[in-house]
């Protein structure tokens, strides 16, 4: 959703965009990459790792599950729609426009996903709040990470280091797609942070894109593109390389095999997807 915000692209095509860049990415660095890396590396899962067992009436129906996850996407896509089929500034446009926001959508599902994962489980109000509490704990370690990524980003923006390097980038003849691919895998690999590395990057490419004037659609194309670098090569300065590794009894050279490449083929797969719906929405 940052993201999405800093490049003033539309979320609706960029959760469009993104399905369709996750289904060959989780394909390939599932699956595929998975059956070959297992030939060569030998994981057994950790003997403290169980999985709880759940009587019937502790489950969610099956039909729950999946309203659940779509209930947010539909809010979203209920958005896009109304900006093509609803006239701008209408009662019905507005009001679309509030219902499909992220920052409505999201606080609307929550509740929902409470009720029927918690209460209507017979889950005991503190026993409710528990666990949101613990859930809301990470909240501040990610708003650490936006916060020095949006310092950087400026200090990039103030020192006018931002612009230059943009029209370094385009000056060197390749396609915006692809520089904000390779900015954002730039700055991943350097300091480790996909997040950091998602803000860092919409700072060079922005002056260049705004002269552009490329539409919600192609700049969801392109949110996709730095999203999909800003993943790849997950190494020893990334949280996610440690967390793996210590998860399942990996080691570094273990994790660099698995954790890291899956990293790089998902993000690579999906900044690919991105480039094509680029050029398929100019």
């Amino acid at each position: 959703m940052l993201l999405a915000s800093q490049m003033h692209a539309d979320f609706g095509w960029m959760i469009l965009i993104g399905l369709c860049a996750a289904i060959p990415g989780m394909i390939i660095a599932g699956p595929l990459w998975g059956n070959f890396i297992s030939r060569y590396v030998e994981l057994h899962i950790p003997d403290d790792v169980t999985e709880p067992h759940l009587g019937e009436g502790k489950m969610p129906s099956f039909g729950f599950s999946p309203a659940l996850i779509l209930l947010p996407l539909v809010l979203v896509g209920l958005k896009t729609i109304a900006a093509r089929f609803v006239p701008v500034g209408s009662t019905a446009y507005e009001w679309f426009e509030f219902i499909g926001h992220p920052f409505t959508a999201i606080p609307v599902a929550c509740p929902v996903a409470i009720y029927g994962l918690a209460v209507r489980q017979g889950m005991a109000k503190d026993r409710v709040m528990e666990i949101c509490g613990h859930a809301l704990q990470p909240a501040g370690i990610i708003l650490l990470v936006i916060g020095a990524g949006g310092v950087f980003k400026q200090v990039l923006v103030d020192s006018g280091v931002g612009p230059a390097l943009g029209e370094a980038l385009t000056g060197m003849g390749l396609p915006i797609a692809i520089t904000c691919f390779v900015l954002a895998a730039a700055v991943r690999i350097i300091q480790g942070s996909a997040t950091v590395a998602c803000l860092t990057a919409v700072g060079p490419v922005m002056p260049v894109i705004e002269q552009l004037n490329y539409s919600g659609a192609q700049m969801a194309a392109l949110s996709i593109c730095i999203a999909g670098g800003s993943i790849v090569v997950s190494h020893v300065n990334d949280a996610g390389f440690w967390l793996f590794g210590k998860f399942t009894g990996a080691s570094e050279a273990q994790t660099l095999k698995t954790w890291t490449m899956m990293e790089t083929i998902l993000g690579t797969t999906g900044a690919i997807v991105g480039m094509i719906a680029f050029q398929l929405l100019s």
